[in-house]
């Protein structure tokens, strides 16, 4: 078990790292094909056929089970960093951009449900804390790295770099985990499991909080890198320095807050996460500097929120559920596709109302106050 768990680790953290190297430069690759305002378009479309996918996720399961699943879904993620790398050709990089999406979207799942299963009968607000904690390093490694590969072989050199992660978390799944075994995955009808979540007053309630945080990331991961690189000026070399710093309160939060929530419970921590990231978004617009240094602590300060939202919504939703209840698990997964159905189709007609592109952080901040307000009702699982 504890061995099966280390290989998920390592995948988890291999993974990450493309993920993270591409999450940031996607909007504004895709820029450089079309025009910004259209930007959002492409990731509404790979989102809602991310989310049917997910919906059909427990059947795909009980037919080919996690193992072979993860695996399928990595080799695509692969092949289309490669598509990505190689292109030239504005439909073959649409194209790859959404393949990409889709494939990374059910190997998040996919996780999940290893991970479920091999903290069963555990302290799981620890465990999720730690795995959390090891997929953000990767993401603050990444951000380290990235601006550097991008200055000296653009964005197709990150795409290539990325598909070597790739690779190598496909050859994890070839060779290893090939004991495990699956549970007999629940297949519930959508409308059924909506009203799972509509009748668990806790499980909706968590949803909600989480889908408001996986909304902020959308945001932020679409027009943060286009603020900083369009409207700021600053170079990617910059970005990578300022983003490297931003994420840093994933590592040093996720792992002693799921501990910690283990202990005292989830809600205390929810609103001082919502409070931090609400207070620091709403300062953006005023920031009339362009120094690297206070571009750092401000977002910093978002993702110190962020972090404790993250952990604390996860540590509670796996406290509600089991590995079993995959159509649970990928319905609470759709908030990463939902978010970025959602957050597009909010900023765009927001980009043509507001004087400025800055303000569209101001707007967030005030959106991300629904978090605050869902949080003070939820109850803490004993």
């Amino acid at each position: 078990m504890k061995n099966s768990r280390k290989i998920i680790y390592l995948a988890g953290f291999l993974f990450s790292i493309p993920l993270a190297l591409t999450s940031y430069i996607n909007s504004s690759f895709l820029e450089t094909y079309i025009n910004e305002y259209y930007v959002g378009i492409v990731y509404i479309v790979a989102s809602a056929i991310a989310i049917m996918g997910l919906l059909k996720m427990p059947k795909i399961l009980n037919k080919l089970g996690n193992r072979f699943t993860i695996l399928l879904f990595t080799f695509t993620s692969f092949f289309s960093l490669l598509l990505l790398a190689f292109s030239h050709s504005m439909i073959a990089v649409i194209l790859g951009v959404i393949l990409y999406f889709i494939s990374t979207d059910f190997i998040i799942a996919s996780l999940d449900i290893f991970i479920e299963d091999f903290s069963k009968n555990s302290n799981i607000g620890k465990f999720r804390g730690l795995y959390l904690m090891i997929i953000n390093f990767a993401w603050v490694f990444a951000q380290a790295i990235s601006g550097s590969i991008v200055a000296k072989s653009s964005f197709h050199g990150i795409y290539l770099f990325s598909a070597g992660f790739m690779f190598l978390v496909s050859i994890i799944f070839i060779f290893f985990l090939q004991d495990f075994k699956d549970p007999k995955y629940i297949k519930v009808p959508i409308l059924k499991t909506v009203k799972v979540f509509i009748k668990n007053k806790s499980l909706s309630k968590i949803y909600l909080i989480n889908l408001l945080l996986k909304f902020f990331f959308a945001w932020m991961v679409i027009y943060t890198p286009i603020y900083l690189y369009e409207h700021l000026g600053f170079g990617w070399s910059q970005i990578g320095i300022i983003f490297t710093i931003m994420l840093i309160p994933f590592v040093l939060l996720d792992y002693p807050l799921g501990r910690l929530s283990d202990k005292i419970g989830e809600k205390k921590l929810l609103i001082a996460g919502f409070l931090t990231t609400i207070l620091f978004t709403l300062a953006i617009p005023f920031i009339r500097g362009t120094e690297v240094w206070i571009w750092a602590i401000i977002l910093f300060g978002t993702r110190f929120g962020a972090a404790t939202i993250e952990v604390m919504s996860e540590s509670y939703f796996f406290k509600e559920v089991g590995e079993r209840n995959a159509d649970e698990i990928s319905f609470f997964r759709n908030t990463y596709p939902l978010s970025f159905i959602i957050a597009p189709l909010v900023a765009i007609p927001v980009l043509l109302l507001v004087p400025s592109f800055k303000f569209i952080f101001f707007v967030l901040g005030i959106i991300m106050l629904m978090g605050l307000l869902v949080t003070l009702r939820l109850r803490d699982i004993k």
